[in-house]
């Protein structure tokens, strides 16, 4: 069998759509608090939310610091809609993409690395988790 060249690997790839690179994130975690919606100086509006997401046992073998809070961000009205029941506490399940958006802040050129949600779903409710754990609870 006949071994193909990069170039021929190249076309392949761009003829049948197919690419090694991928950009795909998943995450589930608790709300830090409710999401942020806010118009841009563009005209888009956005909603932002930060993640709270605790660090696997092999994360904290390493270092001291148990969770990550992840910055998020939604571009699409109906992943927004979802977003707008959030409350502080609330487990969610967001699919998505690492973006870099770069923006003009007060000091002058800003870059930020976030999370853009293609998919949100709540998973419980933070008022529910709280209210089961409670001793003499239902």
């Amino acid at each position: 069998m006949k071994a193909q060249t990069t170039a021929q690997t190249t076309a392949q790839t761009r003829a049948t759509g197919a690419t090694r690179a991928r950009n795909e994130v998943v995450l589930c975690g608790r709300v830090a608090a409710a999401a942020d919606e806010r118009e841009l100086p563009s005209g888009d509006c956005i909603m932002t939310a930060r993640i709270i997401v605790d660090r696997d046992q092999a994360a904290l073998s390493r270092s001291a610091q148990r969770v990550d809070t992840i910055d998020c961000v939604a571009w699409t009205v109906r992943v927004q809609r979802s977003m707008r029941i959030w409350e502080a506490g609330d487990y969610v399940r967001l699919e998505g993409s690492i973006r870099r958006r770069f923006f003009r802040g007060d000091s002058g050129a800003v870059s930020r690395v976030e999370v853009e949600i293609k998919t949100a779903k709540r998973i419980d409710r933070a008022a529910t988790r709280h209210k089961d754990a409670t001793p003499g609870g239902p």
